[in-house]
């Protein structure tokens, strides 16, 4: 049988969590970003440091500390059925996930080093990552390609004595503005002429390393996403030691579809909890105001949009649970058809949450003041990161074709 609920052992966890995030991270959020315009926006402030290192130390001290891997591992050994429960309320809040060291492209990276890395590798980067000390980036989209197809990228890396020549470019690698990003995975051509599948390969390398060369954040509907940044880098005769390989040479593409199916399903399990922020958000503004002598909930429709949201996050935290069952039960390979479908559907579903909220709003909907117009560009963008809607559907329709075929 099919048990999609949250263990027992895990219901006094959830709860911590929520009210950590309620009691000690939702009263410095707002603080946290202020301090974004203070002096240079790549840099941390003092301040910003003090929040997030604080509450860092309080997470772990109290348990709350890399849940998506096993214990072994140095994480808190939950499945990804169970950890979806976890994320979700830890998405209500923007900055939480870094609290508990659950943050992407982090998370992902750190499944890579330890299903992929080497003894070696895992003592310099993953065990920096686990301890939250470092963060990391992941970079495989080009400027020149489209680069949904995975086998189209064309930054190359040649095999020179004992180090990988590294030339090309990057753009859109999330969370290399951040001044804590030390490594970058990054997918290269190793072979051009290997089948196309065997093509690629994936590299560790230093951000710090003669020339790597960030040139500009790209900005994401109109904002460059400071500190964190999404950036376009320049790779110019990059030297890294052989040894910076990952699993071997042309195993790039099956760590890419090893490494997007956790990313993935992390990132809907994350909008969940976004999708239940705006609805509480809609929810309360609702029951607040008056217009017309009555309160907005019982204006235009408004109980059909709060009774279609209600239904509609549910109908996708269960498809979002099967999901994270099917990884856990049949691995993800092939689990890849449900992630698929999720990854179409939530951010789809979480826009429409949150669009509705906005209006509810009227326009302190889209100002500063709420954190609605932030959550829609991020839902917005999540439509393309991790492989555009289109993509996803070209899987979910093939592998419904195969029963016919």
């Amino acid at each position: 049988m099919m048990d999609l609920d949250i263990p027992e052992r895990l219901i006094p966890i959830r709860g911590k969590i929520d009210k950590f995030v309620r009691e000690k991270v939702d009263p410095l959020t707002q603080e946290y970003y202020d301090e974004i315009n203070v002096g240079d926006r790549w840099s941390f402030t003092d301040r910003q440091n003090e929040i997030m290192d604080g509450l860092k130390d309080e997470a772990r001290e109290a348990g709350l500390w890399n849940f998506f891997l096993p214990a072994s591992q140095g994480g808190a050994g939950v499945s990804n059925l169970e950890y979806a429960h976890l994320a979700e309320v830890m998405a209500r809040n923007p900055i939480a996930s870094e609290v508990f060291n659950c943050a992407a492209p982090d998370t992902g990276n750190m499944e890579v080093l330890e299903r992929y890395g080497s003894e070696a590798q895992k003592k310099e980067w993953l065990e920096p990552l686990l301890d939250g000390k470092i963060r990391s980036a992941f970079a495989m989209t080009e400027p020149q390609v489209a680069s949904s197809d995975a086998t189209n990228i064309c930054t190359s890396a040649v095999l020179e004595g004992d180090e990988w020549v590294i030339n090309g470019e990057k753009h859109y690698i999330s969370g290399a503005g951040d001044a804590r990003c030390k490594v970058m995975i990054t997918m290269v051509i190793t072979n051009p002429d290997a089948p196309k599948h065997l093509r690629q390969s994936q590299i560790l390398v230093p951000i710090d390393t003669a020339g790597v060369d960030v040139l500009r954040p790209m900005f994401v509907f109109g904002k460059d996403d400071a500190p964190h940044g999404h950036m376009h880098i320049k790779f110019t005769d990059v030297r890294v030691p052989k040894d910076n390989i990952l699993l071997g040479e042309g195993r790039g593409f099956e760590i890419s579809q090893g490494r997007l199916g956790p990313g993935r399903i992390h990132h809907c399990m994350r909008s969940i909890g976004v999708a239940e922020r705006a609805l509480e958000l809609l929810c309360r503004r609702s029951l607040s105001r008056t217009a017309f002598g009555k309160p907005l909930a019982e204006l235009g429709g408004n109980y059909d949009i709060i009774a279609d949201a209600r239904i509609e996050i549910d109908m996708c935290r269960l498809s979002v649970l099967k999901a994270a069952y099917m990884m856990d039960t049949i691995g993800n390979k092939e689990a890849r058809k449900y992630i698929s479908a999720i990854k179409v559907a939530v951010p789809n579903m979480t826009l429409k949450v949150i669009d509705q909220a906005i209006q509810m709003h009227g326009a302190l909907g889209v100002s500063q003041d709420t954190p609605l117009a932030a959550m829609w560009t991020g839902q917005r963008t999540l439509r393309l990161a991790d492989g555009p809607d289109e993509v996803h559907r070209r899987v979910i329709a093939r592998e419904e074709l195969k029963q016919y075929q």
